[in-house]
């Protein structure tokens, strides 16, 4: 497994709407570059790109959302860092080699699907407290 780059780093956050009112005037933005919902993974996100590397605010869709539990443990902040790779499957293969254990879904699965790619996350007790994501998307992220 090769890490291309940092693909993004993720801020959990309580209220997105407030988040955005604070981050986007520092960040010399009026709006996201990207803001979606991922049902699967029960998250609101506004996406902010500089140089290719994305910068989110996280809201959980739910009580019980693992961006909710992790605010309720450690209160909002930074939960994840995450690395662009050539290929999720692969380097999870590659990873679990080597000792690094990945989380499944509830479902069992270690790989899951974002948009026309795939991602995994690292369990957090390897990476000296850290969740770590992996992620294969091949599309061009530029600056609107």
């Amino acid at each position: 497994m090769k890490v291309k780059k940092i693909d993004h780093i993720s801020v959990a956050v309580k209220n997105l709407e407030e988040a955005r009112k604070i981050w986007e005037p520092m960040l010399g933005k009026s709006h996201p570059d990207d803001e979606y919902v991922d049902e699967a993974e029960q998250i609101r996100v506004a996406r902010y790109i500089f140089n290719g590397v994305g910068f989110e605010l996280m809201e959980s869709t739910s009580p019980d959302g693992e961006v909710a539990k992790f605010i309720k443990k450690r209160g909002e902040g930074i939960m994840l860092i995450s690395f662009n790779v050539d290929n999720t499957r692969q380097a999870i293969q590659d990873l679990q080699a080597k000792g690094y254990p990945i989380i499944p879904t509830s479902h069992g699965e270690k790989a899951r699907p974002f948009r026309d790619c795939e991602f995994a996350f690292i369990h957090p007790k390897k990476m000296t407290g850290v969740l770590t994501e992996i992620i294969d998307y091949k599309w061009d992220e530029t600056e609107n």
